[in-house]
C-alpha cells in the first residue's frame, strides 16, 4: 500500500503507524504493542557499529558507543552521538563481552535498546535476556529463540519439525571420540564435525578415514571448548561439493515472516566466508522457491522476529539441506539490501519498536530482487603467509568509489592503528550492477583504485578470485579457494611513494645513506644536453653488424675500419677513477639518447662490471641489472663492454664455474655485447675460464692482458716484451676475438707502447687490437696516439670533463689530434664539447666523492708506485675512511713496499685489493717492509692479503714471496692451481628458494647478485623493500636529502611522476624515538616516522686494548665486526683466527697473539669499532 500524506503535514512516527494500522487489511495481525526508541546502544565496535549508528541518525534516533581501553581511538566511537568506556581494566575483547558492564552502561545513560551487531554477545541468549530484565530492548530475537537456534541439536529438532529437509547427523551433541567413531561406522564417511555451540570455521573438520576419526574429533573439540567455552560436537554426513546458500529472513512480533531471497557464500576459506553474491548465480527458481518456502516456514514454528539467516547446502544434484540459524544480523546482509533496496538495520529497530512488516511495507509480494550485488571483505591479513593477520598504522589509504559501489568501514584512514587484538575486517567493499559479470567488472575496478600502506591486505587475492573465469561463471562450490591455487599467486604490490617518502625521511633525519668521503656537497644543478624526440631512431652502429655477423664478423669490421676507433668509458671506468666509481644510474640514462644519436661511430661503451656491480648494490642502492637493461633501451646501436674478472667474475674471490658461466649468460640477456676478459695475476688457466664463459653466453671475447712494469726499460726483466708476446700467443690460440693491453695505472709510456703494439701486430696482423690506460702521469695522449700509429685498432677515452688524471685520456683531444688525418675518428668535436658539458655539470653533483679534493693534476710518481687508476680514487676514499686521509701520499709509499714485499704482482682488482690493504695495514700500525717480514709470524695480516699467499685467486707469475708466504701462513692450508676447479658447483635453485623465504618475488637476477655478493645482495633486498626505487631521485636529494619547502618531482616509470613537498620534521621525538617527517605528495598531506639513530643511543665509551698486556687483542683498524669465531673459555693456538672485522670493502681476520685461553669477550656482532678498541681478552699459558 503506497500512502500519499496530506501536502506539508509533519507526521511523528507514531502517527503514521496508527494511519497505517487503520488502513492495513484485516489478514495481517496488528495486536503488537508500538513503543518508540529514541535511544540505541550497540554492544558492539567497528564497522557494524558504525552501520548501526549511520541507520539511526537516519531514523532521528539518539546513538551510544561503547569502547574498550585500546579502542579509545577507533572510529565507531566518534561516529556515535555519545560514547562511554566499558570494561576498564579488562582485556580488549573481555570488555565487549561483559553483559554487566554493558547492560550498566545503557541504564546509567537512559537507553532504550541495544543492538549486538555481529559476533561477540550477538548470539549469546543471557546477554538478550540481561537486556530484557533491565528494562532495556534487545533488537534482535527473543533469548527463547536465539538459545534454540544457537543450540546446533535444538535448531536441527526444530527443523525436523518444520519438514526441513537436514543432514543425516546424530541427534544431540556429543563428548567422547568413542561416540563419534559409533556414529561414522553406522552411517558411513566422509562426516564433518561442528562445534555443538559455536560456528565461524572454529571446530571444524572433515574426516574421510576412519583411522583420522579419533583424532580430528579430538583436535575440533578441543578448538571449539578454546573458542566457545565447551567441546560438545555435533557430526553430520559431509556432503561433497556443495554450495553454501543462505536465505536473509525478516520477523515481526505479530509472527509475520519474509525472506530477501539468498546470497551464494561458497567462496569459502577454511569454512569462513570470503566473497559473498546475492541473488546466488544459476540457482534454479524452483530450487530458490523451496528453500526460500522452507526457511520462512522454520522461522515462523519457532516464532522468530526480527533478522536471521537460515542456512543451507545445496549439492550437484538441487537437493539442499538445513545447516543452521544464524539468529543475528549477519556481516554480509549488505548485499541483501542493495538486491532488494531493504535497509535491514533499520528494519530490525523499527520491528523492536513494535512495527509490523506490513506497516512497513513488507509483505513478500512486494520485495522484488534487483540486479546482482557481491561483497568482498576486505582485511588487514597478508594471503602470501597463510592470511597471518598484520597489524601497524596505515600510512596511506584511498579508497575505489563510484557508481554501484558502496564501501562500509571503521578503520580505513591514514593515521589509523590496526589493533592486534581485533577482528582485522578493514572494510567491505558492495558492488551492485545488472548481472554477476558487471558486478565483478565494478568491484575490481574499485580494488584496484584502493592504496593501504603501511599494512598488508587481502585485496591481491580478491582481484584473483574476481577474475576466475569459473567465479565469473558462478559455478563455484565450496571447494573453489582448495582447488584453485593460482589465486595465491599475487603480483607484488610496489607501494613505491610511500617507500621513498621512508627513504627521504630517514636521509633527513639520520643523514646520507651512503657513507660521504668529503665535506663537498652535491651541487645544486640540473644538467643538460639537447634533447632528442623519442621517436627518432638512432643511426646504426658497430652493434647492428655483431647482431648480424657474430663476434667474427664484428672483429672483421673492425680490422677493415680505417680509422681510429674509440671506446667511452665515461660510463663505468672514467668515474670509477675520478668519482669513487659513485655515478648513478639516474645520471647515465639522462644522457644515453644523445650517446646513442651522435656516437653511433663507437666502437663501444664501457658501461657496466667491475667496481660497479658491486659500488651499485652496496653503496648507490640499485641493481646493476636493471642499469644495464635500461641503458640497452636508450642505446640500441653501441656495443656495450664489460670488465670481466675472469674466474672472478664481478668479484673480489673465486667462484665455482658454473657462477661464472651463468653469469655471463644472464649479462648477455640482459643486453651486454663484449666481455674485456682479464686476470689479475694473468693467470692463464683463470683467464681462460672467463673466456670460455663469456664465449659460451654468445658475448665478443676481448681477451686482455694486464700490463706493468716497462717493455722499454731493459733492467725491468720480470715483465719484458716476450713475456707479453707469449702471453698474446696463448689468448689468441684459446680463440679471442679482440686483444687488449690493459694498463690499468696508466705505465704504457709512449715508447712502450709503440714497442709493444707494434710486436704484436706483426705477431698477429688480423687480430684488433684494443688498448686501455690511464692519465695518471698525463702522458695517456701521447700514449694512445703512439699506440695507434703502431697498429692499434681500439684506443679507451673518456669524455673530456670525465678525462684525465687517474681516468682515462681525452676524447676531445684524440679526436681533434687524428682529425683530417689516416687515423680520423669520424667523431665531430662539437658534438664531444656538447657531451662533456653535461658531465662537467653531472660532475659537481657528486662533490662528496671527487678525486679533485685532494688530487689538483695527474702525477707521473704513478711510474713509481703503480697504483692503477680506477684504484687510486677508492683506495683514497678508503684511506680517508679509516682515518688515514693526512696520511695518503705515506700510503701510496707504503702501496710500492707492499707490492715489492709480495713479489712485485700484476696489480688489478682483485690482486690491487691486496697490495692496497697491505699498504693501508703497514701505514695504520706505522710498519715498514722491513719490520712486517721480521714480525710476520706474529701480525694479524688483512684477509685479502692471507688469502693471497693462500693461492685463492691464483699464482702470481714468478711465484709467492718467500719466506713472506710461509711466515703469515705458517700451517695454514695452501691451494694448488687453478681455485675455483675444487668448488664444487653453486646450487642456484636451492639459493633462489633461501632467498625467497624472506624475498618472494626474487629474479634469476637477483639470486646471481647474490651468488657474487651474498651479504651486500641481502643487504640490498632489506633496502630495496623497504625504501623502494631509489635510483628514480635526482642525485642531490638522493645523496643529502631535500631541504625543507623544496618541491621536486620523480618519474618512477613512464608516465608517473610523483610530485613531492618536504613540509616539516617534528622536533619532539615519540616514546619510540622516532621523529614524525611530513611531506606534500601529489598534494596530499603525508607523514613518516623514522627512529632517530643518533637521539636513542646511548652514551657508551669502549674500553681500549693495552698494547703493553700481551692478552689483551684490540681492533688493528676501525670496522665493524661481522664474525667471532670463539667463546669464552676456548683454547686458542697464536695465530689462531679470532674475528673478523670489516670496514667498506676490506675485511681482516683478527688472529690470537698468544696461545692460552680466551678470558673474556668484549666485542659482539655487528658491533662498530674505533682502532685499538679491545676484542677480547686472553690467558696466556
Amino acid at each position: 500500500m503506497v500512502l500519499r500524506w496530506p501536502c506539508g503535514l509533519y507526521l511523528s512516527t507514531r502517527q503514521r503507524l496508527l494511519h497505517l494500522r487503520a488502513h492495513q487489511p484485516r489478514c495481517y495481525s496488528t495486536d503488537v504493542e508500538y513503543k518508540p526508541i529514541r535511544s540505541v546502544l550497540c554492544a558492539n565496535r567497528g564497522e557494524i557499529a558504525i552501520r548501526v549508528f549511520r541507520a539511526c541518525t537516519e531514523l532521528g534516533i539518539r546513538s551510544v558507543a561503547v569502547y574498550s581501553e585500546q579502542d579509545k581511538m577507533h572510529m565507531h566511537r566518534q561516529k556515535a552521538d555519545e560514547s562511554y568506556l566499558v570494561g576498564r581494566g579488562l582485556p580488549p575483547v573481555q570488555a565487549y563481552l561483559s553483559i554487566p558492564e554493558i547492560v550498566r552502561v545503557a541504564k546509567e545513560n537512559d537507553v532504550d535498546a541495544i543492538h549486538p551487531g555481529y559476533g561477540f554477545l550477538s548470539e549469546r541468549a543471557d546477554f538478550a535476556q540481561a537486556c530484557i530484565d533491565a528494562g532495556i530492548r534487545f533488537i534482535g530475537p527473543t533469548p527463547k529463540v536465539v538459545h534454540q537456534m544457537g543450540d546446533k541439536v535444538a535448531a536441527r529438532q526444530a527443523a525436523i519439525d518444520a519438514k526441513v529437509p537436514i543432514v543425516p547427523g546424530t541427534p544431540g551433541p556429543i563428548t567422547t571420540s568413542e561416540e563419534a567413531v559409533d556414529f561414522c561406522r553406522k552411517h558411513g564417511l566422509p562426516v564433518i564435525f561442528k562445534a555443538a555451540y559455536g560456528g565461524g570455521g572454529r571446530g571444524m573438520r572433515v574426516v574421510r578415514k576412519m583411522e583420522e576419526v579419533e583424532e580430528n574429533f579430538q583436535r575440533a573439540s578441543s578448538e571449539a571448548l578454546s573458542a566457545f567455552g565447551n567441546g560438545a560436537m555435533f557430526i553430520e554426513k559431509f556432503i561433497e561439493r556443495p554450495r553454501h546458500i543462505e536465505v536473509q529472513i525478516l520477523g515481526d512480533k505479530a509472527g509475520n515472516v519474509v525472506h530477501l531471497y539468498e546470497r551464494d557464500c561458497s567462496v569459502q576459506r577454511r569454512h569462513q566466508k570470503v566473497v559473498e553474491i546475492a541473488p546466488a548465480p544459476n540457482l534454479d527458481k524452483k530450487v530458490r522457491d523451496q528453500m526460500t518456502e522452507h526457511a520462512v516456514r522454520l522461522c515462523k514454528s519457532v516464532g522468530y522476529e526480527n533478522a536471521g539467516t537460515v542456512e543451507f547446502l545445496l549439492d550437484e544434484n538441487g537437493n539442499f539441506f538445513f545447516i543452521e540459524v544464524n539468529a543475528r544480523l549477519q556481516v554480509e546482509h549488505t548485499v541483501s539490501e542493495e538486491i532488494t533496496g531493504i535497509d535491514l538495520v533499520q528494519s530490525q529497530i523499527r520491528i523492536a519498536e513494535g512495527m509490523t512488516l506490513p506497516e512497513l511495507g513488507m509483505t513478500q509480494d512486494t520485495i522484488t530482487m534487483q540486479g546482482s550485488a557481491i561483497q568482498c571483505r576486505v582485511t588487514t591479513e597478508d594471503p602470501a603467509k597463510n592470511f597471518q593477520p598484520d597489524t601497524g598504522r596505515i600510512e596511506v589509504f584511498r579508497s575505489g568509489e563510484g557508481m554501484g559501489i558502496r564501501l562500509d568501514g571503521a578503520s580505513a584512514f591514514a593515521g589509523a592503528q590496526i589493533s592486534p587484538y581485533y577482528d582485522s575486517l578493514l572494510v567491505k567493499v558492495i558492488a551492485h550492477a545488472g548481472d554477476l559479470q558487471a558486478s565483478a567488472s565494478k568491484m575490481n575496478r574499485a580494488l584496484r583504485e584502493f592504496r593501504v600502506r603501511g599494512v598488508k591486505t587481502n585485496i591481491p587475492f580478491l582481484l584473483n578470485v574476481l577474475e576466475n573465469q569459473k567465479f565469473l561463471n558462478g559455478t563455484v562450490d565450496t571447494y573453489f579457494i582448495d582447488e584453485h591455487p593460482q589465486l595465491f599467486q599475487f603480483r607484488p604490490s610496489q607501494n613505491r611513494a610511500q617507500k621513498l617518502l621512508n627513504y627521504l625521511g630517514t636521509v633527513l633525519v639520520n643523514g646520507p645513506s651512503t657513507p660521504l668521503a668529503t665535506s663537498l656537497k652535491p651541487a645544486e644543478v640540473v644538467p643538460h644536453l639537447p634533447e632528442i624526440p623519442m621517436t627518432f631512431k638512432p643511426p646504426n652502429g658497430f652493434r647492428q653488424i655483431l647482431l648480424a655477423d657474430g663476434p667474427a664478423g664484428l672483429a672483421k669490421a673492425v680490422r677493415n675500419n680505417k680509422g681510429l676507433l674509440l671506446m667511452d668509458t665515461t660510463f663505468r671506468d672514467a668515474h670509477q677513477s675520478l668519482l669513487a666509481t659513485r655515478v648513478r644510474t639516474f645520471d647515465l640514462l639522462k644522457s644515453s639518447p644523445y650517446v646513442a644519436h651522435n656516437f653511433n661511430g663507437l666502437f663501444a661503451s664501457e658501461n657496466w662490471g667491475g667496481a660497479t656491480f658491486d659500488v651499485a648494490l652496496r653503496f648507490l642502492h640499485e641493481c646493476p641489472w636493471e642499469r644495464l637493461e635500461e641503458m640497452r633501451k636508450l642505446i640500441p646501436n653501441i656495443p656495450f663492454q664489460m670488465l670481466l674478472r675472469g674466474a672472478n667474475a664481478v668479484g673480489y674471490t673465486n667462484y665455482p664455474d658454473n657462477v661464472v658461466f651463468k653469469f655471463c649468460e644472464l649479462s648477455v640477456q640482459a643486453g651486454m655485447d663484449i666481455f674485456r676478459v682479464f686476470d689479475s695475476l694473468n693467470y692463464l688457466p683463470n683467464l681462460i675460464l672467463g673466456m670460455e664463459a663469456a664465449g659460451k653466453a654468445g658475448g665478443v671475447v676481448e681477451a686482455a692482458i694486464s700490463y706493468t712494469g716497462d717493455v722499454s726499460d731493459p733492467s725491468r726483466k720480470k715483465y719484458d716484451l716476450n713475456y707479453y708476446l707469449n702471453l698474446a700467443d696463448e689468448l689468441v690460440k684459446a680463440g679471442t676475438h679482440i686483444l687488449c693491453i690493459k694498463d690499468m695505472a696508466g705505465l704504457l709510456r709512449p715508447t712502450a707502447a709503440k714497442l709493444l703494439i707494434s710486436a704484436l701486430r706483426e705477431r698477429h696482423p688480423d687480430m684488433p687490437i684494443h688498448i686501455h690506460t690511464h692519465d695518471t702521469s698525463g702522458a695517456g695522449v701521447a700514449s694512445m696516439l703512439a699506440a695507434a700509429e703502431a697498429g692499434a685498432d681500439i684506443v679507451d677515452v673518456a669524455v673530456d670533463s670525465m678525462s684525465g688524471m687517474t681516468s682515462q685520456p681525452s676524447m676531445g683531444a684524440i679526436v681533434a689530434s687524428l682529425k683530417g688525418t689516416e687515423l680520423d675518428t669520424g667523431i665531430e668535436l662539437s658534438k664531444v664539447s656538447e657531451y662533456s658539458a653535461y658531465w662537467e655539470q653531472a660532475r659537481t653533483l657528486y662533490g662528496p666523492f671527487e678525486c679533485a679534493t685532494t688530487m689538483k693534476s695527474g702525477n707521473a710518481d704513478v711510474y713509481m708506485n703503480e697504483i692503477p687508476g680506477g684504484q687510486y680514487t677508492n683506495l683514497q676514499f678508503q684511506a680517508f675512511s679509516l682515518g688515514l686521509g693526512d696520511f695518503f701520499e705515506d700510503v701510496k709509499k707504503a702501496y710500492r713496499e707492499a707490492n715489492l714485499l709480495l713479489g712485485d704482482i700484476i696489480k688489478v682488482t682483485p690482486s690491487s685489493k691486496v697490495v692496497g690493504d697491505l699498504a693501508q695495514f703497514m701505514v695504520q700500525n706505522k710498519l715498514s717492509a722491513e719490520e712486517v717480514l721480521e714480525k710476520a709470524e706474529e701480525l694479524s695480516f688483512p684477509k685479502s692479503v692471507v688469502e693471497f699467499l693462500q693461492g685463492s685467486i691464483g699464482e702470481p707469475y714468478g711465484g709467492f714471496p718467500e719466506p713472506l708466504r710461509s711466515r703469515v701462513l705458517k700451517n695454514m692450508p695452501r691451494v694448488e692451481g687453478r681455485p675455483g676447479a675444487s668448488m664444487p658447483p653453486m646450487d642456484f635453485t636451492a639459493l633462489k628458494k633461501d632467498l625467497q623465504e624472506k624475498h618472494p618475488h626474487i629474479s634469476d637476477k637477483d639470486v646471481m647478485s647474490s651468488a657474487l655478493y651474498p651479504q651486500v645482495a641481502e643487504e640490498f633486498f632489506d633496502f630495496r623493500d623497504s625504501f623502494g626505487p631509489v635510483d628514480k631521485l635526482d642525485t642531490r636529494i638522493f645523496l643529502t636529502g631535500p631541504k625543507v619547502g623544496e618541491e621536486f618531482e620523480v618519474t618512477i616509470e613512464r608516465g608517473k611522476t610523483l610530485g613531492i613537498k618536504t613540509l616539516a620534521m617534528a622536533e619532539d621525538l615519540t616514546a619510540n624515538g622516532e621523529r614524525e617527517v611530513f611531506f606534500e605528495l601529489n598534494g596530499q598531506l603525508r607523514s613518516v616516522f623514522i627512529k632517530d639513530k643518533e637521539a636513542v643511543k646511548e652514551l657508551h665509551i669502549h674500553p681500549k686494548a693495552q698494547k703493553n698486556v700481551r692478552g689483551e687483542v684490540g681492533a688493528p683498524m676501525p670496522g665493524a665486526v661481522i664474525e667471532i669465531r670463539v667463546q669464552e673459555g676456548d683454547k686458542v693456538e697464536k695465530g689462531a683466527a679470532l674475528v673478523v672485522l670489516s670496514a667498506m670493502k676490506m675485511e681482516m681476520v683478527v688472529q690470537s697473539p698468544v696461545t692460552g685461553i680466551v678470558k673474556s669477550i668484549v666485542a659482539t656482532k655487528g658491533m662498530r669499532l674505533e682502532g685499538e678498541d679491545l676484542l677480547m681478552t686472553i690467558e696466556e699459558k
